[in-house]
């Protein structure tokens, strides 16, 4: 879901960084001292995530951790996403700086949304369920606010928004098991981690 420099249109880039500014803003405010090293460590999770790459057609997939950084960080995902999003940017070239307030934005509210699906199912189902949930929830999030930045930013990109809506399917089954298991885990080992 990182979408390149030149790609998306000054409005839409405007409105990105506005969200971004604000998400970042908010989740600063609610981050607790105490919690800096693991939402630091989450935020190396996302960045790390990203590196494995497969190619497919025009576009790729990659883990994005979405659901699950959302499950645990609550509104302090949106800084973790910045910083990562930002060293992908300068490190690698996934994504750009131009480009990093809609990314951050798009991956934050599909993170958001995630966590809550996940806080929203309560206690009614097993945590592993809402926690699949939650993970396949984000990448569909993530994956529809793509397609409405690419369709508001160039009519060239309707064409491909199929496509991509196609090959993101098996990422969010991926997405949502790895989110059960790891969440499933913490559950068992350190239940206080998914208090906030």
């Amino acid at each position: 879901m990182h979408i390149s420099e030149g790609v998306l249109s000054a409005p839409v880039l405007a409105v990105g960084w506005a969200v971004a500014a604000g998400g970042i803003a908010w989740g600063l405010r609610k981050l607790e001292p105490e919690k800096i090293p693991h939402v630091a460590l989450i935020a190396a999770a996302l960045f790390l995530a990203a590196l494995v790459r497969i190619p497919v057609g025009p576009t790729s997939l990659h883990l994005t951790l979405l659901g699950l950084a959302g499950v645990l960080l609550g509104w302090s995902v949106v800084p973790a996403l910045f910083i990562a999003l930002m060293l992908q940017a300068l490190l690698f070239q996934f994504g750009g700086l131009v480009s990093l307030g809609a990314n951050t934005s798009i991956m934050a509210v599909a993170a958001l949304s995630g966590g809550t699906v996940f806080r929203l199912a309560g206690a009614r189902l097993p945590i592993t369920v809402r926690a699949f949930v939650a993970g396949f929830a984000a990448v569909v999030v993530g994956t529809i606010l793509l397609g409405v930045a690419l369709w508001l930013s160039n009519a060239d990109f309707r064409g491909a928004l199929p496509l991509i809506a196609v090959t993101q399917l098996p990422l969010a089954l991926i997405e949502g098991v790895v989110t059960a298991l790891v969440v499933g885990f913490v559950a068992r080992s350190m239940p206080r981690l998914l208090a906030s």
